[in-house]
């Protein structure tokens, strides 16, 4: 018993000692990294990277045992390696580096508190990309509306035709009519406006996608993936109504499920009064 006393009386000892020489800033550290941690390893969720990580574990696992059992020539060539970790690392994980950079210089610490973005006369402007999208999907035309946020899509803008138009219903269809030169590439949206059309889009990365779906969707994925930007996809083939956002896709949207995705993700809040008054399709 008294051994038992004695050894709780060292951990608390332990413990004041530790609680005079940690400061609040320690503590603010720690919180940082792990948070940094987190972030990184969300970004590299369900993408090729997580195979490499398991490499790379794999590796420095093997380094450890060939150096506990002495066995030079091995341990030799994985010390060689490892040097170049750094580097190689930023070879490795370029892609998901880029984008964890892009959220952190745009967001404005939105990369903590992700906040809902906001538009003038936004219940108007999603009522027009509802409208268009439903209409779309009844006439089985393809389309592919992309809704800049905090990061910027310019590099995208410049392969299309800029338009700079107030956006409505009409001016979607007629953009991905058939007919029309600009139907093939995406739509983009900016503060409410129509930056450009016929846009060209990264593809995703994902290869375990499935068959059915095309070129559309994966690059709506694709954007999602690399920016914060939503995508609104309308396929050709079945008629049915897709969005992407933060690097999944949300497929077969039946036009309530639709709305609300929408809204919840533009209008903070959620569904407003008036929101909640809105006819989809009108």
């Amino acid at each position: 018993m008294d051994k038992i006393k004695e050894i709780l009386n060292d951990v608390w000892t332990l413990m004041l000692s530790l609680g005079r020489t940690i400061s609040p800033w320690d503590i603010v550290d720690v919180l940082i990294i792990a948070y940094l941690i987190y972030r990184i390893l969300t970004l590299m969720r369900k993408t090729s990277a997580s195979s490499v990580i398991k490499g790379i574990i794999f590796l420095l696992v093997i380094a450890w045992v060939s150096n506990f059992l002495n066995m030079k020539v091995i341990t030799y060539l994985l010390n060689q390696m490892l040097q170049m970790g750094l580097l190689v690392l930023i070879v490795l994980f370029q892609p998901e580096l880029r984008k964890l950079f892009e959220q952190v210089g745009s967001s404005r610490l939105n990369i903590i508190f992700r906040k809902r973005i906001r538009l003038e006369n936004a219940e108007a402007i999603l009522r027009s990309v509802i409208s268009a999208s439903l209409a779309m999907a009844d006439n089985r035309t393809g389309a592919i509306i992309v809704f800049e946020r905090e990061v910027g899509l310019n590099d995208y803008a410049v392969t299309g035709t800029r338009l700079d138009a107030t956006i409505s219903s009409e001016l979607i269809q007629s953009v991905f009519y058939k007919d029309s030169p600009l139907h093939d590439g995406a739509l983009l949206v900016r503060d409410g406006r129509v930056l450009a059309a016929s846009c060209m889009l990264p593809m995703t990365n994902n290869f375990n996608l499935s068959r059915d779906l095309g070129m559309r969707h994966r690059a709506g994925l694709g954007i999602s993936e690399r920016s914060d930007a939503v995508a609104v996809i309308v396929s050709e083939q079945t008629g049915t109504i897709s969005v992407a956002v933060d690097g999944m896709l949300k497929r077969s949207l039946d036009p309530d499920i639709f709305e609300k995705l929408l809204i919840g993700e533009f209008m903070p809040g959620g569904r407003s009064k008036r929101a909640k008054k809105m006819k989809v399709g009108t």
